[in-house]
């Protein structure tokens, strides 16, 4: 699997029926399964996994490497705490992808020793998932991108009007929940 250039990160409370958004995506995106407490987490996984399979899109499933694999995604989405996980995820399940998500250089540099694939940086802006949480801006995000040492994705607050401050970055791509949603656009 490629990394795609864009994921859609679903959310069961701001995306809480993602179907339109991932019919909606480019071909060039992916989605990141998130939907943590919903009442049958694996029923709307495999639905969701079947609907990116007939369109071509990367699945990953984040924080259960167990239901990544009974859903044949193409990878697990790690958070943070988690990351040192990724290389024993990698040799227990080498077809899996895993990303992982950062906050600093030291988490983006203990996912590069980890063997992870991508990291999804965050916050750039500011965002409503964390409202008046501090973001790292474009500049700040650029010199994080760009001393990774693996692709780094921005994540938090990215959308049509900011987006362009990405350009010349360093970043491999974007990650959002509402800048991705039919619903919440123009």
């Amino acid at each position: 699997m490629a990394l795609p250039a864009v994921w859609l990160m679903t959310d069961a409370t701001r995306l809480p029926a993602p179907q339109q958004a991932i019919a909606a995506l480019p071909r060039e995106a992916g989605v990141i399964f998130r939907h943590y407490a919903v009442a049958d987490r694996a029923a709307l996984g495999a639905e969701l996994r079947a609907l990116c399979a007939r369109r071509g899109l990367p699945f990953l499933v984040a924080g259960d490497v167990g239901l990544a694999l009974a859903l044949r995604a193409e990878g697990v989405h790690l958070p943070e705490a988690h990351i040192m996980r990724a290389g024993a995820i990698k040799r227990r399940a080498p077809q899996l992808r895993v990303t992982v998500a950062a906050h600093s250089l030291p988490a983006l540099i203990r996912a590069r020793a980890a063997g992870a694939d991508a990291a999804l940086l965050s916050p750039v802006f500011p965002t409503e998932s964390h409202p008046g949480a501090p973001t790292l801006g474009a500049h700040r995000f650029a010199r994080l991108a760009r001393a990774a040492g693996l692709p780094v994705y921005a994540l938090g607050g990215v959308n049509t009007e900011n987006a362009a401050r990405l350009r010349g970055s360093g970043a491999f791509g974007i990650a959002a929940i509402a800048a991705l949603n039919p619903d919440k656009q123009g």
